[in-house]
């Protein structure tokens, strides 16, 4: 790409108009070329300038940055990204941006008139130069309808999984596991984890939509959370998470150590602790996303004789997170994204051959014995 990235910023508050391209001068890679206070001007500038990224905030007046962001995707198709505020509603408002197709957002400091925005400049021109370089957005994933869940006949005997599935996410996770998990039928039999780069304030709500659109039962996790099936659990964010297999269960366990790969949820710190654990009755699925965390903790995974999936890098918002397993030579299949629903259907069917019956397995049962095995067959 020739000559800096043109950049447009479109926020009401006159403050954050100076000081994002204040912040963004610092990188001779980016240009901001205009400023817009609304989303009506903002259009207008678009005609004007063609820049190749904006800068959205949400809430203005006249025409706020959802109406904005509806008009951009179906007239200009640049990339978006959202400068959010760090409140519940911004975090609903940035949620719904990305169904919309946002390429992605950062967050406002809470005390931005201090010079804290400083602290959001590397993010914001990092991801202006990704935006810039995966072009126009490749697709929208349509947001599935909610689903109604039907409740279960009650037991003392938790329904122990199949499989254990460990997913990491990043840039473009949102839609992807919505539309992932929208997939997958309400009798699912494997556990799914999720690792998701998301700051902190969201993923309570990110749990809360998933829920809402999936029939598995969908919840942001919380140490000692049982690990069974047709259960996903969302790492949330600023810890890591681990499992742990116990004597009368296996639960997912969150820590606060140090960051890996930059990152905090790590998809490697999950991916190497499912490895151990679970070993071949293991499943570790990359999907979108900047970077390489989740590379190693699948070759982790692959090395216990498990199972590793890597969303195809077309299907992808951002394909370097599984590319860089793909290339490392650390998966076991490459999948689209609308085939890895199916792929996960199938390896965490029950194998009924070696039992007489019943959806207690041999595989599930072997995961709900106690820590006195490290591996499994």
């Amino acid at each position: 790409m020739s000559g800096p990235i043109r950049v447009l910023v479109v926020d009401d508050s006159a403050l954050m108009r100076k000081l994002i391209p204040q912040i963004l001068l610092q990188d001779p890679g980016i240009e901001v070329v205009g400023t817009a206070m609304d989303g009506l001007i903002g259009l207008r500038k678009i005609e004007e300038l063609r820049p190749q990224v904006v800068t959205l905030d949400l809430e203005m007046p006249r025409m706020d940055g959802i109406e904005m962001l509806r008009q951009i995707m179906g007239r200009h198709r640049v990339p978006v990204i959202v400068v959010s505020a760090h409140t519940k509603e911004g975090a609903s408002l940035t949620l719904k941006a990305l169904s919309l197709g946002a390429f992605d957002f950062v967050t406002k400091p809470e005390e931005a008139a201090s010079g804290r925005m400083a602290q959001i400049a590397f993010e914001l021109a990092l991801k202006i130069k990704v935006a810039a370089a995966s072009g126009a957005p490749k697709m929208i994933i349509t947001q599935p309808a909610s689903r109604r869940k039907h409740s279960r006949p009650y037991s003392t005997q938790p329904h122990w999984p199949s499989r254990i599935v460990a997913i990491g996410v990043s840039t473009g996770g949102p839609n992807a596991l919505q539309y992932l998990l929208s997939q997958l039928p309400e009798d699912f039999p494997g556990c799914l984890l999720i690792v998701q780069h998301m700051p902190e304030g969201f993923t309570e709500m990110f749990a809360q939509r998933l829920d809402e659109c999936s029939a598995i039962e969908v919840k942001e996790a919380q140490s000692g959370d049982l690990l069974v099936g047709g259960r996903a659990l969302v790492c949330p964010a600023n810890r890591h998470m681990k499992v742990r297999r116990m004597e009368h269960g296996n639960v997912a366990i969150l820590v606060d150590q140090p960051r890996v790969n930059g990152h905090r949820p790590s998809v490697d710190v999950l991916f190497n602790s499912v490895a151990q654990e679970f070993g071949s009755k293991a499943i570790g699925v990359l999907m979108t996303g900047m970077g390489d965390d989740g590379a190693i903790g699948l070759k982790s995974i692959q090395a216990a004789g498990g199972f590793t999936i890597a969303q195809s890098p077309d299907s992808c918002i951002v394909d370097s997170m599984p590319r860089s397993a793909i290339d490392r030579g650390f998966v076991s299949k490459v999948v689209s994204l609308a085939g890895i629903a199916t792929v996960l259907q199938a390896k965490c069917a029950p194998d009924r051959s070696s039992t007489d019956g019943g959806a207690e397995t041999a595989g599930a049962t072997a995961l709900a014995e106690g820590p006195s095995r490290r591996r499994m067959s």
